[in-house]
């Protein structure tokens, strides 16, 4: 049963991030759309949620069945990113939100696998440091501030969240070979960015004391 709420709380988080990117997407202004977005992540850390990307970044500080449920928490994530974007899609809502998304999937898979990988390591760096802050600073507003000022700025710089890109490939209806691979691409990219600073951190501790 362990598993099976890994999976479901999967889902869930999966659907926080979507519900986070409709947001994105419903916004011509492009720095209130990054912050709304943030409502997925605020949502998935206080509810306890399982997102492969916060997850990710701890697997080096865990057992090993934290690192054995990576993939089940991946595909949960999936499922509900899929999930949300075809609800979506029988909404009066959804013309417009399929139309800018088809816009972002384009971009995304006429751009380099090299673009898409260091994209993706940037933007896991800035979601360790919001999810980290959250758990850890003392100080109530700080780690507000670093949840929802990790997450825009990954938003606004343009940074591949594998994730978020689950529901923009689903909502727009591009899903194909290239574009499983291009999400595995950034799902390794996400996996490297989130254990550089922890690595980084735990090496400091060991030889820095």
């Amino acid at each position: 049963m362990g598993r099976l709420f890994t999976f479901i709380y999967a889902v869930w988080a999966g659907a926080a991030i979507s519900i986070g990117g409709t947001a994105y997407l419903s916004l011509d202004n492009k720095i209130a759309g990054a912050l709304f977005f943030s409502v997925g992540l605020f949502t998935i850390v206080t509810m306890g949620l399982n997102l492969f990307t916060g997850k990710v970044c701890y697997v080096f500080e865990r057992d090993v069945s934290f690192a054995v449920d990576l993939p089940v928490i991946w595909l949960g994530n999936l499922a509900g990113a899929w999930l949300t974007a075809a609800l979506i899609r029988m909404t009066r809502i959804a013309a417009p939100l399929v139309e800018k998304s088809a816009g972002l999937c384009e971009a995304k898979l006429g751009d380099g696998l090299v673009s898409i990988f260091i994209l993706a390591v940037f933007c896991n760096m800035l979601i360790f440091i919001a999810v980290d802050n959250f758990s850890a600073n003392k100080h109530d507003v700080g780690k507000y501030i670093a949840l929802f000022m990790g997450v825009a700025v990954f938003i606004l710089c343009g940074f591949e969240h594998c994730v978020a890109n689950m529901f923009y490939f689903s909502l727009a209806g591009v899903w194909s070979g290239k574009t499983l691979v291009y999400l595995l691409v950034m799902t390794l990219g996400n996996a490297v960015g989130g254990w550089i600073l922890p690595v980084s951190r735990q090496l400091k501790g060991k030889y820095l004391k």
